[in-house]
């Protein structure tokens, strides 16, 4: 279907996979199926067992590589199966440069598992090109972004750290997981690989967990496809419908919740017990110039840094609405606790030097009415205010 000339909102919902050519439903039908029956063993059929190609699966990947404007695309397991596997790109004695704020997982894939294989790697402030060009070395073969980064919200310029990434004959990998593709797109600012927990936005419900990635150009997708079927760690035909079902209303999610996180990042930044809120929205935000040019919006995720551990105690004790929980990018608002939830494989000292403190918590906002969310936390910062002032009184609570 030729949807080129659709914006980004209608090609959500009017692209290949619009309704079944054989039934004409508008749904893309769920082959729960291992295997394929084999008419001739000498010429075999497009699906032979569904590790390798599910018709499913396939819409899925499909609709993510037109979404991302990739060559193809790949659905995995989880949003760390698409991270690992795509890694797997790499040799012994290679090196890998890293933003030095990433998501724990990743953290732990590099430190933990790559160096096992004599994989190299460096963590690096990605905000500082100079830093970035001082550390790439004669044997790096990637340069993995994550912008903005997670919990600390920091951007990256994609297009100047491809530029030094190209001039090394690198590729370059980018975490694109809190914006998706409705507000940055990788691959046009010259990435290789576009990489996502579709756990998040993209699914957007709490209810499955899945990772996807898009290949720039079919060469490497070949490799990410011989890598993906050798692996194994693909996404199950009930699961990618699942995502392809969230991605039709990506859209009007992540836009409401822009337009919410805006609203709270302002109104907590004027809470004396915040001592710092962290989101690309503000005009002061060192990236914000930067994620401006690259990005159509800030999106709905932010950090914010209480006093200390036990403020952030009392604050989860006492908010109603937000779930807290390990994840973000659903319906309902999610805050985390990054020291202790998506930080927490990476060691203390790690997690200090890169500003995670015992005090921050990170905020993804849903799809609650934002006067709801901001009365909740006052309400909740109020009943900290009281603790504090009895404490300072000498008085039993």
């Amino acid at each position: 279907m030729n949807n080129k000339s659709y914006s980004f909102q209608t090609k959500l919902l009017h692209n290949d996979h619009k309704f079944d050519k054989q039934t004409g439903a508008v749904s893309v039908p769920i082959q729960q199926a291992s295997t394929f029956h084999q008419i001739d063993f000498d010429q075999p059929g497009k699906y032979d067992y569904s590790r390798s190609g599910n018709p499913t699966r396939e819409a899925l990947e499909t609709t993510i590589a037109n979404l991302e404007g990739g060559a193809r695309g790949f659905a995995f397991a989880s949003g760390m199966a698409a991270i690992s596997t795509s890694f797997m790109l790499l040799s012994q004695n290679d090196h890998v440069l890293i933003s030095e704020d990433v998501y724990g997982g990743t953290y732990r894939m590099i430190h933990d598992v790559l160096g096992r294989f004599g994989i190299e790697h460096t963590f690096v402030d990605m905000t500082d090109l100079e830093q970035v060009a001082t550390a790439i070395q004669s044997n790096t073969k990637v340069v993995y972004i994550e912008t903005p980064s997670n919990p600390l919200l920091k951007i990256t310029d994609i297009q100047a750290v491809v530029k030094l990434a190209k001039a090394n004959e690198c590729l370059t990998f980018v975490d694109n997981t809190f914006m998706t593709p409705l507000l940055q797109r990788p691959l046009e600012l010259g990435a290789d690989i576009v990489l996502h927990s579709a756990t998040k936005f993209i699914a957007g419900h709490s209810d499955v967990v899945a990772g996807l990635a898009v290949v720039k150009d079919e060469t490497l997708g070949e490799k990410l496809a011989f890598l993906q079927n050798s692996f194994g760690s693909i996404l199950s035909a009930h699961d990618s419908w699942l995502v392809l079902r969230g991605i039709k209303t990506l859209h009007c999610r992540l836009e409401q919740s822009s337009i919410s996180a805006f609203r709270i990042a302002h109104g907590l930044s004027k809470e004396p017990l915040v001592e710092e809120v962290y989101y690309p929205g503000f005009s002061y935000h060192p990236g914000h110039s930067t994620h401006l040019y690259q990005a159509s919006g800030p999106g709905a995720v932010l950090s914010f840094r209480l006093p200390d551990e036990h403020a952030v105690r009392m604050f989860t004790k006492h908010i109603q609405i937000p779930v807290y929980a390990v994840s973000l990018g659903a319906v309902e608002s999610i805050l985390s606790y990054p020291a202790r939830m998506s930080h927490a494989s990476m060691p203390p000292l790690e997690r200090q030097k890169r500003g995670i403190t015992d005090g921050l918590l990170r905020l993804s906002v849903g799809l609650e009415n934002a006067d709801d969310l901001l009365d909740d936390f006052k309400k909740a910062f109020a009943e900290i205010n009281k603790h504090y002032k009895a404490v300072s009184e000498g008085v039993q609570l």
